[in-house]
């Protein structure tokens, strides 16, 4: 049985849409407008999905049901395993008393709550979005922000803020690789324009960050620390993406603006240290000197840093293409594929899922030509990033003297306390694996096609709406690459550009995917606030996205002759 999508069931397109969009209007509507648990959310969107998906768009019943279960077994062993980890392994932290440590060489570089946000949240969070991707950033430095006294709320919401710029090089560039895949187009190319939109957006969010925790004020006063910050950052991610490959942008990224903003402190300190309201003003300066009287030897810091410093060996070296491949050799056996000369050849390990894998087949304008859908799950456990992240806790947790009972009842207690954010995390991936196999992506995306000559603007609407979807800056470059270099050679705007803005938009629309706003609120104790917080960083998302907008605007139509073409990485 195969079935081709269907991209407007109604004859009328903006009919179509509606229904389209019905999925996430219940997910997010309860979500935000009737404060409905998550899990309770996840549930109602992902039947909504599946319903459309049969009853409107004539999908087969077992192609649509499959795709759900595709979806939730992808987001079990690809997201949720890497957020019960990377808070297992904070858990162990705390129980050990190694994160007070931690805490207090964090304080000790400053107590200024505005320059630990640009610290933890955005320089480190990049470096961990570099190594592993698809939630840990949001996870660990989320949880590391909690410990530093961060109220629960800002942790979890200024976290989705700050892990934006990194995302289109989460995970060792998987982003990209997917990207140039898709469309065909060179992936030195498409990595390099990428290089000159996000740098932008590099040098605004670290601002932006302050702003939406403090006021105007506030923010100028350490204006000086967000400029070294931005620019670092956005410098080394221009260099890097430019001339050197994609595999390491965020990771060099990363460090360098950790690196120069430690450095600067050394040297520069805000007039007035910002606490938050209940750390009294009076008490603020006095907090302070203790927190720098308390000193610790190098090696009392080293061995309580050791946690984080395994766990980012462990996700570097699981992102790294000849480790994973390696482990995918030892433990899984390889399938067939065939070439377009019909010959076999072997593929990528794993297996295709059953009564979906090349069943469902998208069609024009979507793509230039009909084409199966691939549905191939890497059942590999041993490569997940989230094994890699547990393994280092479970290592963490022996070299810092903990007996194995002691380690797998504080597990046991990560996985209890996560229990209702991993039933949303997992339906949210079957809801949006429903959509894409029904072609209801498709449809919200194609809306964006019409805008005309303002299609450059609204191509970074259709990242956005994509990494909404599927909480992934690689699924809606699979989603919508395609889409975008067709739209973008129809209208005579450089190909190049408009899939690099798929990715690039994109990235503004992960603070506010479902799955995101979940792990925020597991990681840091949040449960049941999600709806909160999707408000809070929604307008600011949308904002965000508009900025890259405008940006993409002024290279198709001002400066055309920045877009880069015939680029070569050094390898």
């Amino acid at each position: 049985m195969t079935w081709t999508q269907n991209y407007d069931p109604f004859g009328h397109w903006w009919l179509s849409t509606l229904v389209a969009a019905l999925p996430v209007i219940v997910l997010l509507g309860l979500l935000a407008g009737f404060k409905v648990k998550a899990h309770l959310c996840a549930i109602a969107g992902a039947a909504t999905a599946i319903l459309c998906a049969i009853l409107v768009f004539h999908m087969p019943s077992q192609l649509a049901v499959s795709s759900f279960g595709y979806g939730a077994a992808y987001g079990l062993l690809k997201i949720v395993w890497i957020v019960i980890a990377a808070v297992f392994l904070y858990d162990i932290s705390v129980d050990t008393g190694q994160f007070e440590i931690m805490k207090q060489s964090v304080a000790a570089i400053t107590p200024d709550r505005r320059l630990q946000l640009l610290l933890v949240a955005f320089c480190f969070g990049a470096f961990i979005e570099g190594c592993a991707g698809f939630g840990a950033p949001v996870a660990i430095a989320g949880a590391f922000m909690i410990g530093l006294g961060f109220k629960p709320f800002h942790a979890a919401a200024l976290n989705l803020i700050a892990n934006t710029a990194p995302v289109a090089w989460g995970a060792i560039g998987t982003p990209v690789h997917a990207l140039a895949s898709v469309t065909a187009l060179p992936e030195s190319d498409i990595n390099a324009m990428i290089g000159r939109i996000l740098p932008i957006t590099a040098v605004i969010v670290p601002f932006w960050l302050v702003r939406a925790m403090v006021s105007w004020a506030e923010t100028f006063e350490v204006l000086p620390a967000i400029l070294v910050v931005g620019v670092s950052f956005a410098s080394t991610q221009w260099f890097w993406a430019n001339h050197m490959d994609s595999n390491l942008v965020d990771i060099a990224a990363g460090v360098a603006s950790l690196i120069a903003t430690t450095l600067f402190l050394r040297f520069w300190k805000p007039k007035k240290i910002w606490r938050f309201e209940d750390e009294r003003s009076e008490d603020a300066a006095k907090l302070a000197r203790n927190e720098q009287a308390r000193h610790y030897t190098a090696g009392q810091i080293g061995k309580a840093w050791l946690p984080f410093a395994i766990l980012s060996i462990f996700v570097l070296c699981w992102g790294l293409p000849s480790i994973k491949l390696a482990m995918n050799k030892a433990t899984t056996p390889a399938f067939q594929v065939k070439t377009s000369d019909g010959k076999p050849r072997p593929g990528p390990a794993g297996w295709d899922w059953p009564g979906l894998h090349a069943k469902v087949f998208r069609t024009t304008p979507v793509v230039a030509k009909p084409a199966a859908e691939a549905a191939r799950f890497d059942f590999n456990w041993l490569t997940a990033t989230g094994t890699g992240c547990f393994l280092a806790a479970l290592l963490s947790g022996f070299i810092l003297g903990l007996k194995p009972g002691r380690v797998f009842k504080i597990f046991g207690g990560t996985l209890f306390r996560l229990r209702f954010a991993i039933i949303a995390m997992t339906c949210m991936l079957g809801l949006g694996y429903v959509t894409r196999y029904s072609g209801m992506d498709a449809v919200l995306g194609l809306a964006f096609t019409r805008t005309g000559w303002l299609f450059p603007f609204f191509g970074s609407f259709i990242g956005w709406l994509g990494v909404a979807l599927t909480g992934s800056d690689t699924s809606s470059n699979v989603l919508f690459g395609g889409l975008q270099k067709i739209t973008a050679q129809q209208l005579g705007i450089s190909p190049i550009l408009m899939a690099a803005t798929n990715s690039a938009g994109g990235v503004m629309g992960k603070m506010i995917d479902a799955q995101s706003i979940c792990i925020a609120t597991a990681a840091t104790n949040q449960v049941g606030n999600e709806g909160q917080i999707f408000r809070f960083v929604f307008w600011h998302s949308v904002a965000l996205a508009a900025i890259v907008g405008v940006i993409v605007m002024l290279y198709a139509y001002v400066f055309p002759q920045f877009i880069p073409n015939g680029l070569t990485f050094i390898h």
